[in-house]
């Protein structure tokens, strides 16, 4: 009997060790399954969102780019594929936002003059900080220089508070809803000289707009 309840207790303590690391991967599994707060997976899904941001920003500003190269009467379009932006969980868990609010906006936010793409608090000023590791802005240069970041009438008035290097400011853009956000939102970009500078969100079509008007 000495030799079998030696065997039985070595095959429970082998069970034991298996279980509990079974158990150790499951509660990480879980952790990164969901984002929980302070994981190391907030981190990941952070990097994931503001590679959206910029993919977004970088289809906008190549697509005026396009037209802005052509001349009055083009017209072009693109296309941004998106997922993090659309759920507003994960945009809480990323930027620490709440109530989250995707803002669309073209000027000097960022390190240069082009589109900027930022998760904003739905119900209260916003700090975006433009350059860094900590980085939550993302722009992207555009050869169409123009300021439109304090310009109401381009964006029918919509506008948000943050605070840019310690200052706050009112700034004007498309803000929009991540439920609003389809899969994959359509960016059409036309110069049309006898129209002034102009950008819209349609929700129903699911496509950004933009007019723009280098000599108006």
């Amino acid at each position: 009997m000495g030799p079998a309840f030696r065997g039985r207790g070595q095959i429970s303590l082998e069970f034991l060790l298996i279980f509990g690391v079974l158990m150790i991967m499951l509660v990480y599994s879980v952790r990164v399954a969901t984002f929980a707060k302070d994981s190391p997976s907030v981190d990941v899904l952070r990097v994931q969102v503001a590679l959206e941001e910029k993919s977004l920003a970088d289809v906008i500003s190549g697509t005026i780019n396009q037209v802005y190269a052509q001349g009055p009467g083009s017209k072009a379009t693109g296309y941004a594929k998106l997922f993090y932006l659309r759920n507003p969980d994960y945009l809480e868990k990323a930027w620490g936002v709440k109530e989250p609010r995707v803002l669309v906006t073209y000027g000097s936010l960022g390190v240069e003059n082009g589109t900027c793409v930022a998760v904003v608090n739905g119900t209260g000023n916003t700090t975006l900080i433009p350059r860094g590791g900590d980085k939550n802005v993302l722009c992207s240069p555009s050869l169409y220089s123009r300021n439109l970041l304090e310009n109401g009438t381009v964006w029918n008035g919509t506008g948000v508070i943050v605070t840019v290097n310690g200052t706050s400011r009112n700034i004007y853009g498309l803000v929009i809803a991540p439920s609003n956000i389809p899969p994959v939102v359509k960016i059409t970009v036309e110069w049309n000289p006898d129209e002034g500078e102009a950008w819209e969100f349609n929700e129903t079509a699911g496509e950004i707009r933009i007019n723009i008007n280098p000599g108006g």
